[in-house]
């Protein structure tokens, strides 16, 4: 078997240090599959939905990893990482009439406590997409109760995992789950209509700010945040309508999120927006929203070109003859330095956590091996990029990689794998790719130069 080189940082490197944590990350829908011991969520409506799903899959069986999750802590363990990022399914510990599954929330302490008894910090992500489908019923996240609804939920489960969390996230993406999920119909529900797009990620937000007083109440000793991603939007040219298109993209789909939580206020291009796109703010919303965050999560995967255009000032532009994912996404490491040099310019940020990064590649299992070149170097560079960040002097604290195994990619199916792991769905067998490889080398190579 070939000998793979582990992933190289700089020997001073600030990332080697033993306050630096590195981990890998997985979401419920994605892996856990046992879908008949849980509440149908929207992602099941979608997947059932003729033409929603590229492969035509779902989330059923998926990972098997209610049933595997030992296996999976072992992988976790075998990679040598600090810490490992999971997402909780609400129809699983929640039923319908607000009260706990016992069992569902059995299964995450039974593995809360494996992760904890092996040292391998526990990140929870409360919210990663799968509403529950009974609340999309009644207006899902346009519906200004479901954000109650989603801080009844939290508490619970807050009370449920005691101190067995190392740090919450309240949401995962909700640009995902408000534009891609209400906006532009590509993931469930598959609403698309702007004002829609907006409402929801307003519900989102508040959601999120209930759900901090219930950590802050009942989680004192976890860190309290939030996960957004970003992709960092750049001018076609030095023209000035393109420098102001790519701003004006920047505010709607980055700054968006952002701003709400660190100043307790929408961006400029609100008022571009019909009054009737307009958020349904309510007195006393931004108050919530913005309370103070222990961290910020940030996921990164590419970066997004514009030129002038559109009835919002911006359009997107697709630059040809530069390296790409699997995913179409272009390789752009130096996009996620300057995210985060330019964020923590523009705004007093909490410490960081990047709780994403990673590629799809079309892996293949050769004589019980996946050699995956594109995904080794794309990692290389990314997390070359995070350390100069860090010498330019943002407070980063961790990286993730995304993910810990090939899984349900949402509207793509199964057709694209983006794990250190490779799956094999057919047998459920885990066979770790070069990347995971060279991951756990980085590991083993950071320990040693803690112990000397």
């Amino acid at each position: 078997m070939t000998q793979i080189p582990p992933f190289k940082l700089p020997a001073d490197s600030p990332m080697m240090s033993d306050n630096f944590l590195f981990g890998v990350a997985t979401a419920s829908f994605q892996i856990e599959g046992a879908a008949d011991s849980r509440l149908p969520c929207i992602w099941d409506t979608f997947c059932a939905t003729a033409g929603k799903i590229a492969d035509g899959s779902d989330g059923s069986v998926a990972c098997d990893h209610v049933r595997l999750w030992r296996d999976d802590v072992d992988l976790i363990d075998n990679l040598g990482v600090d810490a490992y990022r999971l997402s909780v399914s609400w129809g699983r510990v929640m039923h319908a009439d607000g009260s706990v599954n016992r069992d569902g929330m059995a299964f995450y302490i039974d593995l809360l406590d494996e992760l904890n008894r092996r040292g391998i910090k526990p990140f929870v992500t409360l919210y990663h997409w799968d509403l529950p489908q009974y609340l999309e019923d009644k207006g899902g996240w346009l519906n200004r109760d479901t954000a109650h609804a989603f801080a009844h939920y939290v508490r619970a489960v807050a009370l449920a995992f005691g101190d067995r969390v190392y740090a919450y996230s309240t949401l995962n993406e909700p640009f995902c789950s408000a534009f891609l999920g209400y906006e532009t119909g590509i993931h469930a529900p598959g609403h698309q209509s702007r004002a829609m797009g907006r409402s929801a990620a307003h519900h989102l937000l508040l959601g999120h700010g209930l759900a901090m007083a219930e950590l802050r109440q009942l989680a004192p000793k976890a860190l309290a945040g939030i996960v957004l991603n970003f992709g960092p939007a750049y001018p076609q040219s030095d023209c000035e309508a393109d420098t102001r298109a790519a701003q004006l993209a920047h505010e709607y789909f980055n700054l968006w999120y952002l701003q709400p939580l660190m100043e307790g206020r929408y961006p400029d291009i609100m008022e571009a927006l019909a009054s009737d796109e307009r958020p349904p703010i309510e007195d006393g919303d931004m108050a919530i929203i913005s309370a103070p965050l222990d961290y910020l999560g940030i996921n990164y995967y590419t970066r997004n070109v514009y030129r002038a255009g559109g009835d919002l000032g911006f359009e997107e532009v697709r630059i040809e003859g530069v390296p790409r994912t699997a995913m179409g996404w272009e390789i752009v490491p130096a996009a996620l330095t300057d995210l985060l040099v330019s964020l923590n310019k523009a705004f007093t940020l909490p410490p960081i956590f990047i709780t994403e990064n990673g590629a799809a590649e079309d892996d293949k299992l050769v004589d019980g091996a996946v050699h995956d070149p594109m995904r080794l170097d794309y990692l290389q560079t990314h997390l070359l990029a995070v350390d100069a960040a860090i010498r330019d002097g943002v407070d980063i604290r961790g990286y993730f990689a995304w993910s810990l195994m090939d899984n349900f990619e949402w509207a793509e199916g199964y057709n694209k794998r983006f794990g250190l792991v490779y799956v094999d769905y057919q047998s459920q067998a885990r066979v770790l790719k070069s990347s995971a490889q060279a991951y756990r080398g980085l590991m083993t190579q950071k320990r040693a130069s803690l112990t000397k």
